[in-house]
Formats: structure tokens, sequence, C-alpha cells
């Protein structure tokens, strides 16, 4: 894809892939403009968001970006914690973050899915206010659903490789009810 063509995708929203009732809603930290631009999670070429998926047992098979609609019937979805999407994630600040974990609070509220995936430690942490947070599951809960953060995937989190991150996302997998268990709510 030429420069142009990903500087034109910045700002743009990316819609959700998501439903009521998921298992596990995977919650980004932000659209790069790949992603933007193509309009599937997780496209940038390096990022290990859908190898990890597949490492980890949550899918049966390595799914690419443009098959993200395929994840519903797994009972996961994807969703970000800011909207926007940017060439890095420092573009976008901590109030930003902020109203966007108040925006994603509502949205499970809404979806209650089993268990927010949110892949990103820092983000949590900014968006929720939770300074001290690690990865792993999490106190705070949005009613009935419980929080995990996970790695971030971007090939930029070199300190993560993809077994250890598989093996953190596996963690989460154990944790959750039966694939085909959806509960049906309003999306």
């Amino acid at each position: 894809m030429k420069r142009e063509e990903l500087e034109a995708a910045r700002d743009r929203i990316v819609p959700d892939v998501a439903a009521g009732g998921l298992r596990v809603l995977f919650c980004g930290i932000n659209p790069g403009l790949m992603t933007a631009a193509t309009g599937h999670h997780f496209a940038r070429p390096g990022n290990r968001f859908w190898p990890v998926l597949h490492l980890s047992g949550f899918t049966p098979r390595q799914l690419k970006p443009e098959e993200q609609d395929e994840l519903l019937s797994y009972g996961l979805g994807i969703t970000n914690v800011a909207a926007r999407a940017t060439a890095r994630a420092d573009e976008v600040s901590a109030e930003e973050f902020r109203e966007g974990g108040r925006i994603l609070t509502a949205k499970v509220a809404e979806l209650k899915p089993e268990w927010l995936a949110v892949v990103g430690i820092t983000a949590y942490r900014t968006a929720f206010g939770e300074p001290k947070a690690r990865i792993g599951p999490q106190e705070r809960t949005i009613g009935a659903t419980r929080i995990w953060a996970l790695p971030n995937p971007s090939g930029l989190n070199a300190h993560w490789t993809a077994q250890t991150m598989a093996d953190e996302y596996a963690r989460l997998l154990r944790s959750t009810r039966p694939a085909g268990t959806i509960r049906q709510t309003r999306a």
C-alpha cells in the first residue's frame, strides 16, 4: 500500500467486530493506518495478533485480517480503546485514552461479553486509571464482565515473543466458557 493511501486513512474510525454475549471482546489500543486503510483490525504486516490468537487455541487456524468477521463464530470480537486511526499509539493523548475508557465501559455494559481483553497494558492503565495494573486478570469488572490485560501484539513489543504472548492468551482462553455458548444479546 502506498504511503499516500496510508496517510489518507489517518483519523478514520474502524467498525468493531462485535456482538452481544461474546466469550472475549479483544480491545486494541487504537487502529493503525493499515487497519484504517483496509478496514481490517490488526492488518499491519508484523502484527502478531492473528498468529497469537491461533497459537493460543482461540481459533482452529490462523485467520487473516480480512477474515475478521469469522471471529464472531468463535464467540470473539474486536474493538479499540481509542477509535481514531493514527500512525503510532503515542499520537493518542492520555485524555483520549480516558475518554475511550468511558466509551468502552458503556459498550461492554451493553454487549456483556464474558471477558474484555485489553491488548496493551499501558492503554489499559491509562484508560481505566490503574497505573499499577499488570498483565493478567484484573480486579476491576464492568458489570459481570471480567477484564484481562494482555501483551500488545505489535511487532514493536519485542520483549514478548509470539509464543510467550500465546501462552498468556491461552491463560485467558482457559478462563472462558466453551466456544459455541454465546449468549445472544442485542449488539
